[in-house]
């Protein structure tokens, strides 16, 4: 008998993933751990995280695409601990955590794990820089730095009960790989409990037409349940479009309803954000750069009856509030040598630093809870309302960078 080479790899596929059960993990520090085997975690660094003058520690879990439910105690008996806590592509679960020395702090989130792979004969078309980003890869891994990181344990088991975000857009949104760049989609996660799962399959120069072409949304409908959400901010790139058809009315507007219909077919409910603002100031005035982008995802939210977060008019008020200067402490704009191998200022008006993401993010949360979404209630304790009229003080923001970092510009703009 003749089998098809499709037909195999079918099959393949079918037996790899039954046979490839999500684990439960449980790992303590205390002790000396293994060197990675392609069945349990390994530390890029160290065996042993609980030694204080070591600046980053990686710890990776070798899991099928899914949910986990994460939970971490920080701490030592050794030492005072002070830790900061990432998952795959710097997504933001904690600013620095303080443990005196024999306190232990534990905290829970969900994290989403994906690879390219849709089925045995469909991939995600990932582009070249992502090759290497943790987003894709095949395991799930948790970073740790701050002035003293103190790991005491990790636990670690398939979860299908979290609400999950899925994060559609571009670069303003996408999970940024390295410093100094960074999106309203990493942060965001720190602010929800383990209830609550974000999934960014957002990716940067992304427009409607090509996040559905490489098959991102394919993907993330894969990986959704019904009950689940989609947030959806695109028009930063879709606004270059030129040709038959493009524009803010026709293609673009139809590309939305299309990722409407799609979302609600498989039992979903998906909310339209307006694009974030750029820093483009004439004098003292901000200019929206963004022509009928805005207004166009503003109709069809409304001709679709769902929910809507004008995320251009908060950032257009976050950034005025902050002036001509201060938005730059929002943004990628530092002086030539701030970062390795750079040696010319980086000014982009459009990327945001981490200070920032963590500002636009709160937005995305207060546009939430305008429009009453039933996870909002899923918010950490220590949430406190956000004004964009009113923005934080970045000088007063303090968060250890990754030690990864890259001076070339994300795409699009």
């Amino acid at each position: 008998m003749t089998i098809h080479p499709k037909s195999l790899l079918t099959i393949l596929f079918a037996t790899a993933s039954s046979l490839m059960t999500a684990q439960t993990f449980d790992v303590d520090f205390s002790k000396k751990q293994p060197a990675y085997n392609g069945t349990m975690g390994y530390d890029f660094n160290t065996t042993e995280l609980n030694k204080k003058n070591l600046k980053q520690m990686s710890y990776s879990f070798a899991v099928p695409d899914g949910n986990y439910r994460v939970t971490i105690t920080l701490g030592s008996n050794a030492y005072a601990g002070k830790t900061i806590v990432r998952a795959e592509s710097r997504r933001i679960l904690t600013e620095q955590i303080d443990t005196k020395k024999k306190e232990f702090k534990t905290l829970s989130w969900t994290i989403h794990k994906r690879s390219p792979q849709i089925n045995a004969e469909e991939r995600v078309k990932t582009k070249p820089r992502e090759k290497d980003y943790l987003n894709w890869d095949d395991r799930l891994t948790l970073t740790f730095n701050g002035d003293a990181p103190a790991v005491k344990s990790i636990h670690i088991e398939p979860d299908t009960t979290a609400v999950t975000l899925f994060l559609c857009g571009n670069s303003t949104v996408v999970d940024q790989e390295n410093e100094p760049w960074a999106s309203w989609g990493q942060p965001i996660v720190r602010w929800f409990d383990e209830n609550v799962c974000i999934a960014n399959y957002a990716e940067s120069g992304e427009r409607t037409t090509s996040f559905m072409a490489s098959k991102r949304l394919d993907k993330a409908l894969s990986m959704a349940k019904a009950g689940d959400y989609f947030l959806i901010e695109f028009g930063h790139n879709d606004e270059k479009d030129r040709g038959a058809g493009s524009g803010a009315w026709y293609n673009f507007s139809h590309n939305l309803k299309t990722f409407i219909d799609r979302i609600k077919a498989k039992g979903c409910t998906p909310i339209l954000i307006t694009p974030t603002a750029r820093r483009f100031f004439e004098g003292n005035n901000l200019k929206d750069t963004h022509g009928e982008y805005p207004a166009a995802t503003r109709a069809v939210a409304q001709r679709e009856g769902i929910g809507l977060i004008d995320l251009t008019e908060m950032t257009m008020t976050l950034f005025s509030a902050c002036g001509p200067e201060g938005s730059k402490h929002l943004l990628v704009h530092y002086p030539a040598n701030s970062f390795p191998g750079q040696e010319t200022a980086l000014a982009d008006n459009t990327h945001f630093n981490v200070f920032g993401a963590y500002e636009v993010a709160k937005c995305i949360i207060m546009g939430l809870k305008k429009i009453e979404a039933p996870f909002i209630k899923y918010l950490r304790s220590d949430w406190q309302d956000f004004d964009p009229a009113k923005p934080d003080n970045w000088e007063s923001f303090k968060l250890m960078p990754a030690d990864n970092a890259e001076i070339e510009k994300p795409d699009g703009n």
